[in-house]
């Protein structure tokens, strides 16, 4: 009869290493999160950067597309100000993407531009930046995934409930058109 204690004691002690266990993988799981969004941040802020001076390069050279640059700029400040859910800032970096394809777009008329070394120079940043943005989504998209896993399978999906956690979206683009980097055929 003196080991039925030393059972129960072991088995509460193996319940409560499980929860211990459990809870700070999610405490894990959201410090990741938490990291790869900044990730996406920094590579944002860094197309934000670079899209005023492509415009301005660009409008040295097109004088009567003035509609389309103002619309880059007008996409590029509504993404840079979004700062809502992933949803709703992957809706505005969709938009401002197809805005720097319609710059791109105007930029094959213009022979002369697309032989300029500062937009080249301009253009292969931003690809290289889209590049980046593009993995620090699939990093931070990882890691959701992982933290929705947790939130919805049994029986850490209890532990998920009971302690609050939940799993953010996704940091997804709407279609597969979006997630083409914008380039210019420049050969």
């Amino acid at each position: 009869m003196e080991i039925v204690p030393w059972v129960i004691g072991g088995v509460v002690a193996l319940v409560l290493l499980w929860l211990v266990g459990n809870y700070n993988h999610f405490v894990r799981l959201q410090h990741h999160i938490r990291e790869s969004w900044s990730g996406i941040d920094v590579e944002l802020k860094r197309r934000y950067e670079l899209i005023p001076n492509l415009v301005a390069t660009v409008k040295g050279y097109v004088r009567h597309e003035r509609e389309v640059l103002e619309e880059v700029v007008a996409l590029r400040n509504r993404a840079q100000a979004s700062h809502g859910s992933p949803g709703s800032q992957a809706r505005d970096e969709a938009d401002l993407l197809r805005g720097l394809k319609q710059l791109f777009v105007v930029t094959e008329a213009y022979p002369q531009l697309r032989s300029d070394q500062h937009f080249l120079g301009l253009q292969k940043e931003l690809a290289l930046t889209e590049d980046r943005i593009a993995a620090a989504r699939r990093f931070y998209n990882a890691n959701v995934r992982d933290m929705r896993q947790r939130c919805e399978m049994f029986p850490t999906a209890l532990l998920a409930r009971f302690f609050g956690f939940s799993a953010p979206e996704f940091f997804e683009l709407d279609s597969a058109l979006e997630r083409v980097v914008p380039r210019a055929d420049l050969g």
